[in-house]
């Protein structure tokens, strides 16, 4: 069911220059868990990389993890790991669990404005999943993690960054998010911000939260809803 949704609908939106969506577990459902595929292959990079049975090298992963921000930064800090490597190795994944898309498809091309794809994954990756999604072509770009200098969301500085890379006015954009924190920084900016929920512990959102402005269980419904009352058919 698509949640109910602020209005008047058409004068919150009808400004709106920019889109940025994230892309796992938000442009496709978060049933398809191609996380844990990643999970599964940074052990394996860690295993590889310094001769560890699994339980070590998990215990390190984590701990780099919560130390670092993320696995990668605490392999860069620690170890002077090569981040090229490391993301080309843990996004060697099966994009198949997610599905072909035609109604997001449909659905993103009578969205006017530009849209952005805002990742802590990688732009291979992104292109991947939006080619499998059949929706690549509705991007006018990627912000990933190595355009955000390896910072990953929901530190507050990327989001700067992407809104002088892609010149975006924050009071002019929207960001749609399946985790609740990576919202917080995009609110404090200005933007109207747009929680995909689902039952996932790590996704961490309320509808009560300050930072969140609408809460919607199905993307493509939503973008439809959104588009037809910014420009309804005659």
């Amino acid at each position: 069911m698509l949640a109910t949704l602020s209005a008047p609908m058409s004068d919150e939106f009808a400004d709106i220059t920019h889109w940025v969506f994230d892309l796992d577990n938000t442009l496709y459902p978060a049933e398809c868990n191609l996380f844990l595929q990643v999970d599964k292959n940074i052990q394996q990079f860690i295993m590889d990389l310094f001769d560890l049975p699994p339980e070590e090298a998990r215990k390190l992963q984590k701990s780099y993890f919560h130390e670092h921000g993320t696995t990668l930064n605490g392999l860069m800090a620690k170890h002077g790991v090569a981040p090229e490597e490391f993301l080309e190795y843990v996004h060697d994944i099966d994009v198949s669990p997610v599905p072909p898309n035609a109604d997001l498809d449909a659905a993103l091309a009578k969205l006017p404005g530009r849209k952005v794809i805002y990742t802590n994954g990688s732009v291979p990756h992104a292109q991947r999943v939006t080619d499998r999604l059949g929706v690549s072509h509705h991007f006018d770009g990627v912000f990933d993690i190595v355009a955000a200098e390896y910072v990953p969301k929901p530190d507050p500085v990327p989001y700067d960054t992407l809104i002088e890379l892609f010149d975006i006015e924050p009071a002019c954009a929207v960001m749609v998010e399946d985790l609740a924190r990576n919202l917080k920084p995009a609110h404090e900016r200005g933007m109207t911000t747009v929680w995909i929920r689902n039952d996932h512990h790590w996704s961490g959102g309320s509808e009560d939260d300050p930072h969140i402005h609408h809460v919607i269980d199905d993307l493509s419904e939503w973008i439809v809803e959104v588009a037809g009352r910014i420009a309804p058919s005659s």
